[in-house]
């Protein structure tokens, strides 16, 4: 049994009771860990990702890539009692429990960790275009009883929710975190100004209406946002450091790399295996050399 809190706000913890458990977080960051007797846990990278079929857990990394919601993943195996320690970059740390059958959309650089009753995937948002969000979010849905999600946070984060009064919320897309609910909608309010760099720099924002009830994680940082509506060349139109818009000319390139990849790895599996993995992993590797790989 898996238990995550944080620790000093800028740290997790996660509690492992009875061993057999395991645990999904971003590659390297284990900070330290303790436990009675003779260490009992060990750190495996995923390969393609976390779903246990190899198909389902290739199709994801290739949709992930394509998306540049890929987040390198490591896996915690427990085999009794102990403490272990995470953090990135001294940020915030936020836990979240999820219910049964619950999704948080979060972006994949905000994830710092989850548990294995957690279902990884993405969902299309299509709002990149103006700004860093991107154009899609990766997705956490609660599959057991002990779906946990750790969520990093630049700053002390901001919580708002129109769950019980069904409020109207409108946030910068370049501040969001993660939101537990309906998806938002997009809202923009331009006019001559913008066009002679004279806007309020709020030209746009995500929108939840009281019939699209959500709870929001808002962060004080800002993304850069990925264009300048403005003429003026001023710094609203500097691009990202942290996260970059994904293009089609990129994701293209991802693409072919990625599949070049899951088919030496799905091949190897299928070998493993004697299988049909490894007709599957020859054909994704027909497929690169036909892409040019």
């Amino acid at each position: 049994m898996l238990k995550l809190e944080t620790v000093n706000e800028l740290t997790l913890k996660v509690t492992c009771q009875g061993g057999g458990d395991m645990l999904y977080t971003k590659a390297g960051a284990f900070i330290c860990g303790e436990c009675y007797g003779q260490k009992n846990y060990q750190f495996e990278k995923v390969l393609l990702g976390p779903q246990g079929n190899p198909l389902q857990a290739a199709l994801g990394q290739l949709g992930r890539r394509f998306t540049g919601e890929n987040l390198p993943l490591m896996k915690v195996i427990s085999r009794g009692d102990n403490i272990t320690y995470y953090a990135n970059d001294q940020q915030h740390v936020v836990v979240y429990k999820l219910k049964q059958g619950e999704t948080i959309s979060v972006e994949s650089e905000n994830i710092l960790a989850f548990t294995s009753d957690c279902k990884y995937g993405i969902r299309f948002l299509a709002q990149g275009v103006i700004s860093q969000k991107g154009l899609a979010t990766s997705t956490l849905t609660g599959m057991g009883p002990n779906a946990q999600v750790a969520i990093l946070v630049d700053g002390n984060p901001i919580v708002l929710s129109n769950v019980q009064n069904r409020s109207t919320l409108e946030v910068d897309p370049d501040a969001v975190v993660c939101w537990i609910g309906g998806d938002p909608g997009f809202k923009m309010d331009l006019s001559w100004k913008n066009l002679i760099g004279q806007a309020s720099g709020e030209s746009y924002m995500f929108e939840w209406g009281g019939n699209n009830p959500a709870t929001v994680i808002v962060q004080p940082q800002e993304r850069q946002s990925g264009i300048n509506i403005g003429m003026d060349g001023g710094s609203a139109g500097q691009r990202a450091t942290r996260q970059q818009n994904q293009t089609l000319g990129g994701a293209a390139q991802s693409v072919q790399g990625t599949l070049g990849q899951l088919g030496n790895t799905l091949g190897q599996l299928g070998g493993a295996a004697g299988g049909g993995a490894g007709g599957l992993g020859g054909a994704l590797g027909g497929l690169g050399g036909m892409l040019g790989l």
